[in-house]
């Protein structure tokens, strides 16, 4: 299950080259070409999904063991303090790429990396209303 136009397909399939850090039958890891820290790897399944909305759930509980053993082994490699483990979904949440991916991002004491947001306050009437939606 590829996408003939999908950069992703092509670099998870050994058409494109890539920096490969990792491959079996199922997925490539691959470090980033554009580097939000010293290591950051991309993890891409062989096969086309656009995102976790339709990934198959077989192939994304492979890939959490994944990425789990990617970061074990990343952290001893890079000498990291820790990890944060990224996914996007769809262009409002920053998916640039229409291929399930994973970010690996090490991270490293004062290394300025931006992934905060601003703190937000849930309220009763927030809560009462998702509560009572998810029934």
């Amino acid at each position: 299950m590829r996408d003939k136009d999908c950069i992703f397909c092509k670099i998870a399939a050994g058409e494109i080259p890539s920096a490969t850090l990792y491959e079996d039958e199922d997925f490539r890891v691959i470090l980033d070409l554009g580097p939000a820290s010293k290591g950051h790897a991309l993890i891409l399944p062989k096969d086309h999904f656009r995102n976790l909305y339709d990934i198959d759930e077989e192939v994304l509980a492979k890939a959490m063991v994944l990425a789990k053993k990617m970061v074990k082994k990343m952290t001893d490699v890079l000498g990291c303090d820790g990890y944060n483990i990224v996914q996007n979904n769809e262009e409002c949440a920053g998916q640039t790429v229409f291929h399930f991916h994973m970010h690996l991002i090490p991270r490293y004491k004062d290394d300025q990396v931006g992934l905060e947001w601003k703190v937000g306050e849930l309220t009763e009437e927030v809560k009462n209303e998702i509560l009572e939606k998810m029934k």
